[in-house]
């Protein structure tokens, strides 16, 4: 009965689980070959275009920081959601980058004219799939996002629980014991020669 309900989760945990398997399997095929993606692509991975041009009349609270500033900027223009925000030029330019799976953009905020510029990056499958790969953590204030590193959170579950399960589930077959304990010796070498090499 227990190696029944073990099969059965290994089975539908891995069907659950196939886009974010699928997912991290491409991210990292193009993080090893990035290079590659970057020749065919002109040596730039992160292109944005201009998507439009406007005056920002709000103003900030005494003290603000730029966080704060790129929060209120974020919900004035309707695209509140995880984000980073830093200055430049000694506090007169504000740079919000307002992250996003398919289609991040770059806000732009100059002090002196109270001009917001607003880029959307060009979308390019490599630089999505690294982006959907380094998306973790809950460090941000929304919900969609805790949610997102839940999900993580589960496929890391998921995986140990492969492996061990994995472990049973060969050494119940008496007639792969062998060939098994094999391949298990024969991937923990490799895998502590690579320890020791590079």
């Amino acid at each position: 009965m227990f190696s029944k309900i073990l099969r059965r989760t290994h089975m539908y945990l891995a069907l659950f689980l196939s886009p974010w398997m699928l997912m991290y399997a491409l991210s990292t095929l193009a993080m090893n070959h990035r290079r590659l993606f970057q020749d065919r692509q002109g040596g730039n991975p992160v292109v944005f275009e201009r998507e439009k041009d406007q005056t920002y009349s709000g103003t900030f609270a005494p003290g603000a920081t730029p966080r704060q500033m790129g929060l209120q900027i974020l919900s004035d223009l309707g695209l509140e959601g995880a984000y980073n925000a830093n200055t430049a030029q000694g506090g007169s330019r504000l740079t919000i980058v307002r992250q996003s799976p398919v289609a991040p953009r770059r806000i732009t905020f100059t002090k002196a004219d109270g001009k917001l510029v607003i880029e959307k990056q060009v979308f390019r499958a490599n630089s999505f799939l690294e982006r959907m790969h380094r998306r973790r953590g809950f460090q941000h204030d929304y919900a969609l996002e805790d949610a997102w590193a839940v999900s993580v959170d589960l496929v890391i579950c998921a995986l140990v629980f492969w492996v061990a399960s994995g472990l049973w589930m060969w050494w119940e077959m008496k007639g792969t014991r062998r060939w098994g304990a094999l391949s298990a010796a024969a991937g923990l070498g490799l895998f502590g020669f690579f320890l020791a090499s590079i």
